[in-house]
């Protein structure tokens, strides 16, 4: 029999193979493990970025010419000395070598050149017109940021921004009418993409040098705090007693990790550490446990206050404070949590897995007693946000709070060799979306410069022959098979660019157009066949990468219909919204991801027959839609379902569950 501290003791994560799972399926962690003489040039130019950007934070950000060149280019020559030319090298080599370190300085000092030569770039060159070595700068910068690119998120960005640099020099080649411009030469081409605020340090990098990098360095000063562990104890202590708990304690985790951080996969693999062998020991098959942790992390993306990079730019682009972005994102959040809780609760009841004694769980109350201050940085930037503050002060506000809340016990205060090393994550934390950002711009860049968005916006209207339900079909299309290959931030950038306008024109709501491409460029990460987070969550659990996306997905299945439902109901994004129309939006949304996820899990209250499951889809449907006869059918099939299994036997497997001498309440 098992003793208590045995059952301890198999509650406690043991993945030895963490670094190796993020290498593969996360571009992003690739980075050289030994720097040789070289790592003292790497933590002096990270802790000068981070230092900088802090400055500028209390003082406030320079020019956009002169910020964002600052950015990037201490950015790229952080990437070359960090980042191999190979996948693979970043254990094997013992240094960095030469030729990466003369790429290293000379991002530098093109990086720079903006900003060094600012007032010649905005005043003569105007007049006169650029020299040779403008020329020559151009051309590296673009070249640079492309090779950076490649190394620190991968090759499918890179192909995406040299179609966008082919298409500007040749267009005048193409012979439809709809895609061909005049063309432009490359000299033309690179100087207005990197000398001018037009293409690379265009709106991506001036919001990445301002309000990303803060709220990313935000995220690792928390994680410092260790906060990370609370979130797992928090959820653990909320859900891990009722059925299903394990699973239940995941998506709470998750959840609450995802308020301050933006990453799927890092998510994924961070909480996934701790979560899915707990849920594998529960008796959740390898693919589900995975599934749940995938979906659960992705889902970190959309959860305020701290979003995703693009939502940063949404903010930007739809000239919307950033604190209605995260207003915005509340409730759709909320039901997406609340579509993925649904299907781990069926499909736990319909497995019969149990939770875990009560007397194995941290309790609640001592819980919020020891360590309910460390939700004290969470609380300081929301109310920073909501008080009108603009995101450099509600960031900077956050992380000296986080600071100041990291010295309270010991384990967590940082002597000054920990805080340097701080200030050097924070930069290196940055990186990937330095880079996605940069690489966006290009593509930027060549759709003002060539119309190019117009064109495609007008292209996929008549490709939906204005019908807005097959607009929005063909542009969640796009967003999944961009995000195959692309970061968020740079999915998020190219389809707000080219597809959203397209839903503008048929009248769809500027934040509602915005957040339908944001949302679908983020569950991209586990939609198959390319799902990274669903990857990684496999490479934990041991599972098949592919059946663990396709439980992602049925389980995520309320972020592929959340979007739908905020265009046909702005309510949900709190536009024009009145209280009692938002109470009716919402509780008819409930039902429906309820009635959806027993469908697709197979078990409402007992285990469903197939055509049961095709009824409670139905009505899920139909509880979603925004019309009210619909959302009153709907209603009636699920209490009609609801009726005819309460009326029949129980199933073996609810039993057996409701006889074990060790059941807890069922949620």
């Amino acid at each position: 029999m098992e003793t208590k501290e045995m059952k301890t003791q198999n509650l406690q994560p043991n993945i030895d193979n963490v670094d190796d799972i993020l290498e593969k399926y996360d571009r992003e962690s690739n980075y050289r493990r030994h720097l040789g003489r070289w790592a003292w040039v790497v933590t002096f130019l990270g802790v000068a970025l981070t230092s900088f950007h802090l400055y500028t934070a209390y003082r406030g950000a320079f020019q956009a010419q002169i910020q964002g060149p600052i950015h990037l280019g201490t950015g790229l020559g952080l990437i070359f000395l960090l980042y191999p030319i190979k996948k693979g090298l970043q254990r094997r080599q013992k240094s960095v070598p030469w030729y990466d370190v003369v790429l290293a300085f000379l991002a530098l000092f093109v990086g720079y050149y903006n900003a060094i030569f600012y007032e010649e770039l905005v005043t003569d060159r105007i007049v006169f017109g650029y020299n040779t070595l403008d020329y020559i700068v151009a051309s590296l910068g673009v070249l640079l940021v492309l090779e950076a690119t490649r190394r620190c998120i991968g090759l499918p960005i890179v192909l995406v921004a040299i179609a966008a640099l082919l298409y500007a020099m040749y267009g005048n080649l193409i012979p439809s009418k709809l895609f061909a411009h005049r063309g432009f030469s490359w000299a033309n081409l690179t100087t207005e993409l990197f000398l001018t605020t037009k293409g690379i340090f265009s709106t991506p990098i001036q919001v990445s040098s301002t309000f990303i990098f803060l709220f990313l360095f935000f995220g690792v000063m928390l994680n410092k705090t260790g906060i990370g562990q609370f979130f797992n104890d928090l959820a653990f202590a909320l859900t891990g007693r009722y059925t299903g708990g394990q699973a239940k304690t995941a998506v709470i985790a998750s959840a609450l990790e995802g308020m301050v951080s933006g990453s799927s996969v890092a998510n994924t693999v961070g909480s996934g550490a701790f979560t899915i062998p707990m849920m594998k020991r529960a008796g959740y098959r390898p693919e589900v446990a995975g599934a749940v942790e995938a979906a659960s992390s992705t889902g970190g993306q959309i959860m305020p206050p701290v979003m995703g990079a693009a939502a940063f730019i949404m903010a930007t682009y739809t000239e919307t404070p950033y604190s209605q972005i995260m207003l915005a994102a509340i409730i759709p959040a909320l039901l997406y949590f609340s579509g993925i809780f649904f299907g781990v609760h069926f499909e736990s009841r319909k497995q019969g897995i149990l939770g875990v004694d009560k007397h194995l769980l941290p309790n609640l109350r001592q819980l919020l007693i020891q360590r309910g201050y460390l939700l004290l940085p969470i609380v300081v930037i929301f109310h920073q946000l909501l008080s009108g503050r603009t995101p450099m002060r509600a960031a900077l506000a956050a992380i000296i709070v986080a600071f100041l809340v990291s010295l309270l016990r010991k384990e967590t205060r940082m002597s000054l060799q920990e805080l340097i090393e701080t200030f050097e994550q924070g930069a290196r934390t940055a990186l990937p979306v330095i880079a996605a950002c940069a690489s966006a711009g290009i593509v930027v860049g060549v759709v003002v410069q060539t119309g190019l968005g117009g064109r495609i916006a007008d292209g996929i209207i008549e490709l939906g022959a204005g019908s807005l339900f097959l607009t929005l079909f063909f542009t969640m299309i796009a967003c999944l098979i961009l995000g195959m290959g692309l970061p968020t931030t740079a999915n998020y950038v190219v389809t707000a660019t080219m597809a959203a306008p397209a839903l503008l024109k048929l009248g769809v709501p500027m934040l509602s157009a915005h957040m339908f491409v944001f949302y679908f460029g983020i569950v991209a990460d586990i939609t198959p066949p390319v799902c990274l987070a669903a990857f990684a969550a496999a490479g934990l659990a041991r599972a098949n990468p592919f059946w663990t996306g396709i439980n992602a997905v049925k389980l995520a299945i309320a972020a592929f219909i959340i979007p739908y439902v905020f265009v046909m109901h702005p309510q949900l994004l709190l536009i024009d919204v009145q209280p009692l129309e938002l109470t009716v939006v919402v509780i008819t949304a409930l039902l429906g991801m309820m009635a959806v996820s027993a469908g697709l899990m197979g078990y409402f209250i007992r285990v469903a027959h197939w055509w049961e499951r095709i009824l409670l889809l139905a009505a899920g449907l139909l509880l979603i839609s925004p019309n009210l006869t619909a959302s009153g059918i709907g209603l009636a099939l699920m209490v009609a379902i609801l009726f005819l299994q309460s009326r029949r036997p129980q199933d073996r497997i609810k039993s057996q569950l409701e006889t074990s001498a060790t059941a807890e309440p069922s949620m």
